[in-house]
């Protein structure tokens, strides 16, 4: 991607942007133009262009929804004009703001209800209570939600809550159970996830002990010396294949909780190569790449990571779900 292209291109969604032109310019490939109208109205409402400041032409390929290609817009013109535009939801509506203004808004979703939006509700506000303590997860969960202008807080700011023991035998399991206790004690809407290394060889081990695989209190590096153990007899790379797994659950008082899931698809490496992430960073290699994760740079892995892929989904599904009372 150069300074002047932005391209987003995954699942359902295709846009590419140019910049260089004389004034906005949208298309869209197989479809009517009322496909489009909200998004023409919304770039309007911004106001977007400055004296002297040369638009962009958009060329949407494929879109499964406004609230995508929105964010796309949002992100490119913070980016490429310094502006602070934040997307938000709020009780089944989509706002666009700055510096505490609201620019633009839409209906989030159909049939949205008079009562829905006036009635009170849990909604995702400044502030995101991730329930863990680990500061390197919580530190790839700030990197993807500071975009969204939302503070994250982890349990380490809050010392007098008790832990909650992981018993689940899934990675659903676990972060319910860390989502809704949590919640249930604060009154806060609260995000959990639980995540892990699944190594095809070893029938999904680590799984849900990845923290505890070479025992209940074991450092990362003692982690990874008992699976490059465990696969020490494998010399093909392709026999050692692996996921990187997680499931989030974004729950709040008397509300059914939000869960997604998303997977990161590579193999495990014969040595540690990297300096950045955690965990098993740096024995997973991605994809076809031959780079680890720990070889990453924090942007890199957030665009493609597990987490990084089940906050995009999060982000696509909590309109809808913030409107279920």
């Amino acid at each position: 991607m150069s300074k002047d292209i932005y391209e987003y291109k995954a699942g359902e969604d295709w846009y590419i942007a140019k910049w260089g032109s004389a004034s906005p310019m949208i298309y869209h490939l197989g479809a009517g133009e009322e496909k489009l109208t909200g998004i023409r109205d919304c770039l309007a409402s911004l106001s977007m262009m400055t004296e002297g400041q040369p638009s962009f032409e958009l060329v949407v390929v494929k879109k499964s929804s406004d609230e995508k290609l929105l964010q796309f817009l949002v992100e490119m013109l913070n980016e490429h004009l310094g502006r602070t535009l934040k997307l938000t939801y709020f009780k089944g509506l989509i706002l666009i703001s700055e510096e505490n203004r609201v620019l633009w808004t839409q209906v989030a979703k159909e049939e949205l209800k008079l009562s829905e939006v006036l009635g009170q509700a849990h909604v995702l506000g400044e502030t995101l209570l991730i329930a863990t303590r680990n500061e390197g997860k919580t530190k790839e969960f700030r990197a993807l939600f500071e975009r969204l202008g939302v503070k994250v807080e982890n349990l380490n700011d809050y010392p007098d809550l008790p832990e909650v023991a992981e018993t689940g035998m899934t990675f659903e399991e676990n972060a319910r159970l860390k989502a809704e206790t949590i919640a249930r004690l604060t009154g806060q809407m609260v995000l959990a996830d639980d995540s892990g290394l699944k190594v095809d060889l070893l029938g999904g081990l680590p799984g849900v002990w990845s923290s505890r695989f070479a025992g209940p209190d074991a450092s990362d590096e003692e982690n990874n010396r008992k699976l490059l153990h465990e696969l020490a007899v494998i010399a093909d790379l392709k026999k050692r294949s692996a996921q990187f797994h997680t499931t989030l659950v974004v729950a709040a008082p008397e509300r059914e909780s939000l869960v997604v899931s998303a997977d990161w698809t590579g193999y495990i490496g014969f040595q540690p190569q990297g300096e950045n992430g955690f965990g098993y960073d740096p024995l997973f290699l991605v994809g076809e790449t031959g780079k680890t994760a720990a070889e990453l740079t924090a942007a890199e892995k957030n665009q493609q990571s597990h987490r990084g892929q089940a906050v995009k989904k999060l982000m696509e599904v909590f309109p809808r779900w913030q409107t279920t009372l």
